[in-house]
């Protein structure tokens, strides 16, 4: 009977160091900005297209170079 006890114990104690950690983490993906991209996924947001992009997708697109600075002139409005 006092085994039983100390395995429920230690079974209640393990879930409950479960669940704490569980609260703690944060989602992928949840890093959304003011307009809704996701910046881990490698999204910014373009003023000039208005939507969110990826700038090496948009660097093939619109046939210019792959760089930040490139991106910026772009996307500027």
């Amino acid at each position: 009977m006092k085994t039983r006890f100390t395995i429920s114990l230690m079974l209640v104690m393990a879930l409950a160091a479960c669940a704490k950690q569980a609260a703690n983490v944060t989602m992928v993906g949840a890093d959304r900005d003011a307009h809704g991209c996701i910046g881990s996924a490698g999204y910014s947001w373009c003023e000039k297209t208005a939507q969110c992009e990826r700038p090496w997708e948009l660097a093939l697109k619109e046939n210019v170079e792959l760089s930040a600075n490139q991106f910026s002139q772009f996307c500027k409005n």
